[in-house]
């Protein structure tokens, strides 16, 4: 019988395998995987040595995905977000990987690039990595992602955007009361012309929750003037003169934003005008960002709960993954108002 050749050690930059762990401690793969699932209690001390040995020579790592597939669990969670350089959508993913962590979750990004089209797309993306349930924080409107999600059979929380036929579990900042807050304090302090400044409308729930809550605001309350503006990004000239035509009103006008990317344009736009916050233009945004309190004497605005947002979003999935079975639930979180100089009547001359 010829000799056993002996062990060839795996080539320089490529992975062990339990073959490899196997072959060098003489054993089989079954008795590897027994000692990898800790039931080396079913081998012999002599043969656990010998695998660990193997093990620690080869510095094998155990595939955690294969791992947790043969458990029929991948414990991963799939996140898609709209827009990941939108502030909001980062802060919200920070909530739910804290949550994940703490459950003892990974999750996984998918970002749409602001391009609705793929919400579909990223669903059958992220369920081919055997994704356990999805967050979705996307613009709503892939008619094919509520059909993709119900084929892949998995448990779905909406953050801050609703879909169209797709009935989960919502978790949202309370648009209404946001809008009603900011306007409110904005009328408080004497501004008397008002505009709602807003990316297009078109399909976004949380969008147009917003804008007309606005609408509802300034129709109930005498004396409140106001109007919306929906900005894009390639139009810096028409928002421009939106601002203009605010101000020849003769009244003090003030903008609320709709989010932090509109909170950045209205300060390109002031900027461009040679305005003051505060004194040229009244304003408050929704979205508290790290730069707000730096952007001329201090902008106002709505803090979103983000941090809570994710983790109920990860929370209300992991209660469905443990089976919990109930209707859709909907959960609003209240924004709080943070005051700086932009919305105050004490900066007039």
């Amino acid at each position: 019988m010829p000799p056993k050749p002996a062990f060839v050690f795996p080539a320089a930059g490529s992975r062990a395998t339990i073959a490899d762990v196997a072959e060098k401690a003489g054993v089989s793969k079954a008795t590897v995987s027994r000692f990898l699932n800790r039931r080396d209690e079913l081998l012999t001390p002599e043969i656990a040595t010998r695998v660990e040995t193997a093990i620690a020579a080869l510095g094998y790592a155990p595939n955690p995905m294969a791992q947790a597939l043969k458990r029929g669990r991948s414990r991963l969670i799939g996140l898609v977000v709209a827009d990941v350089t939108n502030p909001f959508s980062v802060a919200v993913l920070r909530g739910a990987e804290k949550a994940c962590q703490q459950a003892g979750y990974l999750l996984m990004l998918f970002n749409l690039g602001d391009d609705g089209r793929r919400e579909r797309d990223a669903i059958e993306t992220l369920a081919s990595y055997q994704v356990e349930g999805l967050i979705l924080n996307t613009l709503g409107r892939d008619e094919g992602a509520a059909a993709a999600a119900a084929r892949q059979g998995r448990p779905v929380v909406l953050v801050d955007r609703r879909h169209l036929n797709m009935q989960a579990d919502f978790v949202s900042l309370d648009n209404v009361g946001a809008v009603r807050l900011a306007a409110q304090h904005l009328r408080d302090q004497g501004w008397d012309e008002l505009l709602f400044v807003t990316e297009p409308l078109a399909g976004v729930s949380s969008r147009q929750e917003r804008e007309a809550a606005f609408r509802a605001f300034t129709g109930e309350r005498r004396g409140a003037q106001g109007g919306s503006f929906e900005s894009t990004p390639d139009n810096t000239a028409a928002l421009d003169q939106r601002l203009r035509d605010l101000q020849a009103r003769g009244r003090r006008p003030a903008v609320l934003a709709s989010n932090a990317v509109i909170t950045l344009r209205i300060a390109d736009a002031v900027a461009r005008l040679g305005w003051r916050f505060g004194q040229d233009l009244g304003f408050v945004g929704i979205d508290e960002t790290e730069w707000a309190p730096l952007v001329g004497p201090g902008l106002s605005t709505i803090a979103q709960p983000t941090d809570a947002l994710g983790r109920l979003a990860t929370a209300c999935l992991l209660e469905r993954l443990q089976g919990l079975s109930l209707p859709p639930r909907q959960i609003l979180l209240s924004g709080e108002l943070v005051i700086r100089p932009s919305s105050l009547r004490t900066q007039h001359p």
